[in-house]
């Protein structure tokens, strides 16, 4: 089936095709007969403006390219969520691709965005260089999420990781455990303020931090917690885990598990992001919540801030995380 035409739409409505592209624009300078008519044809027809032909017709861009780091974690679906919902209420168009994790491919996949001349685009938690993002912030707007930046025309939304572990440690504290292991986030970005947190709060308590360097997967979870089995006897195993996300939280349990250690029995564990996947009931995993539609929503705010309102101060959004206590945690046997 042919795809209708502003063309179509003129016909069918009897006006030119300049009066078309003036309604589909919002324009004022339009009657209100005039514009209903328009309106009623393009519905019968099913027409639907071409939002790029539209942004270069303008000379503004509506669109926003969105990378994701990784499709398959969780926390990133919660944060689009909160950023679709900011786009419909701005005005604004979202298109999406994905590097996955490697610096490599999300410059492709970030010259693919700019490809579309997009009004700017928001990186979520990228591993590309700096001097990649302040490439493309030369080009357009663009907001971090999850990794900071000092260059003025990069805006940033973040949540404070510091606070985050530190959080993680103290619940694990008052419960009485000692032997307490952070499998951390390795290249990351969100990785060092939770590693910093969670040291600096091991400290306070006179507890000696033992960190395992991981990646914020499941599968580097798991991996995590077998070099642990490799180096802790079963006497002096830790009791409890600080996992670098949820994700990452979900191996390391299925790890413990074919193990033969129970959660929260032997070994409690702590997540990071409180994701949709930590909420299952049976997941129900203890987490620190990062307010991820909330941070989507400010993401998109700040694009159109810069977009609308010709904003040129950079904006530094963080987030105070909270802890979400579910079914994971529990006092050491010990």
């Amino acid at each position: 089936m042919t795809r209708p035409t502003m063309e179509d739409v003129a016909a069918r409505a009897g006006v030119s095709r300049a009066l078309v592209s003036l309604v589909m624009r919002n324009s004022p300078k339009v009657s209100e007969h005039r514009r209903h008519a328009v309106l009623a044809a393009a519905a019968e027809l099913g027409y639907q403006p071409h939002a790029m032909a539209r942004s270069l017709a303008s000379r503004t861009s509506n669109i926003v390219g969105v990378m994701v780091s990784d499709l398959r974690n969780p926390f990133f679906a919660d944060v689009v969520e909160g950023m679709d919902e900011a786009a419909k209420e701005t005005g604004l168009e979202l298109i999406l691709n994905t590097g996955r994790r490697s610096a490599a491919r999300e410059r492709a996949a970030l010259e693919s965005l700019l490809a579309f001349r997009p009004g700017g685009v928001i990186l979520l938690s990228p591993v590309l260089p700096a001097s990649a993002i302040r490439d493309a912030a030369a080009r357009c707007p663009v907001v971090l999420v999850s990794r900071t930046s000092t260059s003025p025309a990069v805006d940033t939304v973040n949540d404070d990781g510091e606070l985050g572990a530190a959080l993680a440690v103290d619940h694990l504290v008052a419960l009485g455990h000692r032997r307490v292991v952070h499998v951390d986030g390795g290249a990351a970005f969100a990785a060092p303020p939770r590693r910093k947190g969670y040291t600096a709060a091991m400290s306070r308590y006179g507890l000696e931090p033992v960190v395992i360097p991981s990646e914020h997967t499941d599968e580097a979870g798991a991996a995590a917690v077998r070099k642990l089995l490799n180096i802790f006897s079963p006497s002096n195993f830790p009791t409890a885990l600080v996992c670098g996300n949820d994700f990452n939280a979900v191996g390391a349990m299925a790890a413990l598990e074919e193990a033969g250690l129970r959660v929260p029995e032997d070994v409690s564990v702590v997540g990071y992001d409180n994701t949709s996947l930590a909420a299952l009931r049976h997941v129900a995993l203890t987490t620190i919540d990062q307010p991820r539609n909330r941070i989507g929503r400010l993401a998109v705010h700040a694009l159109a801030e810069r977009l609308r309102e010709d904003r040129t101060d950079p904006v530094r959004k963080r987030l105070e995380p909270s802890l979400v206590v579910r079914s994971t945690t529990a006092p050491p046997r010990d």
